[in-house]
């Protein structure tokens, strides 16, 4: 029998993440302790599904600016100026999701710890 994924509630997602970008062959953790100010941004998705702070650094790795976001049931979209996704984060576990971009970087996305 198929199992079907659940689309979480938006308010699940909203709050403070940490972005970090690197190379496939690279560890999140191992960028981490580099401490390149360029290779993470402290992200906000907003309740109201718009991406707060850290939108600005985000689309420097986009190159499109991200305007919101949406839960999707295996990951998170987020979208640009005309409502449509310009990148799919999907989920590799509790608060962290990734995506490859065209470039072949991978920019990670983890629930900032509180």
């Amino acid at each position: 029998m198929a199992s079907s994924l659940r689309l979480e509630d938006p308010s699940v997602f909203a709050g403070q993440w940490q972005a970090t970008l690197s190379t496939e062959n690279d560890a999140p953790e191992a960028q981490k302790l580099q401490d390149k100010p360029s290779n993470t941004c402290a992200l906000e998705l907003q309740a109201n599904q718009t991406v707060g702070k850290g939108a600005e650094c985000l689309g420097a790795w986009l190159e499109d600016s991200p305007i919101g976001w949406f839960p999707e049931p295996d990951g998170i979209s987020i979208t640009g100026k005309e409502g449509s996704r310009i990148v799919f984060f999907s989920r590799q576990g509790d608060g962290l999701y990734s995506s490859t971009l065209k470039s072949g970087l991978v920019v990670t996305l983890e629930r900032a710890t509180k």
